[in-house]
């Protein structure tokens, strides 16, 4: 299973057809070549593979973003509490 996790567009290459995203706080390029429609910076997009599939409404991204951030926090806390089991 595969989850896509909402990467806001921080800038484009158009020579490269590339952007670059950020996804909870970290940075990588990816291919806009499956993509239909435009992408501008400081949308949020959909990212598979290296490649970047759909849209994201900001309401969405942000909701998005924050339920993943809640996940690994309590992850993170479960891992703790294991620990010192």
């Amino acid at each position: 299973m595969c989850l896509a996790i909402p990467s806001k567009v921080i800038s484009i290459d158009k020579d490269k057809n590339t952007a670059i995203i950020e996804t909870l706080g970290v940075c990588r390029e990816a291919s806009l070549d499956l993509m239909q429609e435009e992408v501008a910076v400081g949308e949020y997009v959909l990212l598979h593979i290296g490649y970047i599939m759909s849209k994201i409404d900001t309401q969405s991204a942000l909701e998005s973003i924050a339920l993943y951030e809640q996940i690994v926090e309590d992850m993170e806390d479960e891992y703790i509490d294991e620990e010192y089991k």
